[in-house]
């Protein structure tokens, strides 16, 4: 069975703008809202459709006034959608809020999402393990819930039992995630040199090519005007020389047969008397 392909045009672009728009009015309404209106606040960011960040929300002042006291799970619970999985709420379910089928739905995506900048074909085996799913068609409805919600981009592999990813939900990233993120971009600079390198070696190597191609056709024409210009002078003697260069045939004469005695003629004599 072919992939199933559930490509769609510019993710990143949509993705981001979408995601930008709609945590920017909660984080507008946390500049006000404080104690049980904030910890409100954060339930409804995280059962919101198309709010996949929390960076911003998490720096908000009142939102880390909830850090300690009565609202403590909802601020982790918050913590845990930025850069958490789903195994670490189903492992530490007291310490989070319990969450809505919709939030648990969010979580998966999310997970998959950070699943997907790790390996960009991810099994379905370890799929069905990490979002504690059961079997694989409740996955695949999940995974293609996650492309057209712009979770991620890319097409189930059914045959081999995989998902193949293209592009990616970026995710939070923690002040101590910076190192290893300078590592990624470092590695990736220099696999950029390296191509740079290589398609700078096969650019020289084509130039060199072509100007061979170049001179080769060059001598090639040179050789057929010589030629032309050999047969031509060659033509101009033939024509030049005695006779005009054709040859002269006269017709050969016939014999009259004047002065001749025929032959087989018959001789007459005269009788003397």
């Amino acid at each position: 069975m072919n992939p199933m392909s559930m490509d769609r045009d510019e993710p990143s672009s949509l993705l981001s703008v979408a995601t930008n728009n709609s945590l920017e009015q909660f984080v507008l309404l946390a500049k006000s809202a404080k104690g049980s209106a904030c910890a409100e606040l954060i339930k409804q960011v995280l059962e919101a459709p198309g709010v996949h960040v929390f960076g911003e929300l998490l720096e908000m002042p009142n939102v880390k006034e909830l850090q300690s006291g009565p609202y403590e799970k909802h601020f982790q619970t918050l913590n845990l959608f930025a850069y958490g999985m789903y195994k670490d709420y189903l492992e530490n379910k007291s310490n989070y809020l319990e969450l809505t089928p919709a939030q648990c739905k969010k979580l998966q995506h999310l997970t998959i999402a950070t699943l997907a900048t790790q390996e960009k074909c991810i099994p379905y085996n370890v799929l069905l393990k990490e979002l504690d799913i059961k079997n694989v068609r409740d996955l695949e409805d999940l995974i293609i819930e996650a492309i057209y919600a712009d979770i991620i981009h890319g097409k189930l592999d059914q045959e081999c039992k995989r998902v193949e990813v293209d592009v990616a939900l970026g995710r939070d990233a923690r002040l101590e995630d910076a190192a290893d993120i300078a590592d990624v971009l470092a590695s990736w600079c220099n696999a950029c040199e390296a191509v740079l390198i290589s398609v700078d070696r096969h650019i020289v190597r084509a130039n060199n090519h072509k100007q061979r191609a170049i001179r080769h056709q060059q001598g090639i024409d040179q050789e057929i005007m010589y030629i032309k210009k050999t047969l031509k002078t060659q033509a101009e003697n033939d024509e030049s020389a005695p006779g005009g260069g054709s040859e002269s045939h006269s017709a050969p004469k016939k014999n009259s047969g004047k002065g001749k005695t025929p032959r087989n003629s018959a001789k007459f004599w005269q009788k003397t008397t």
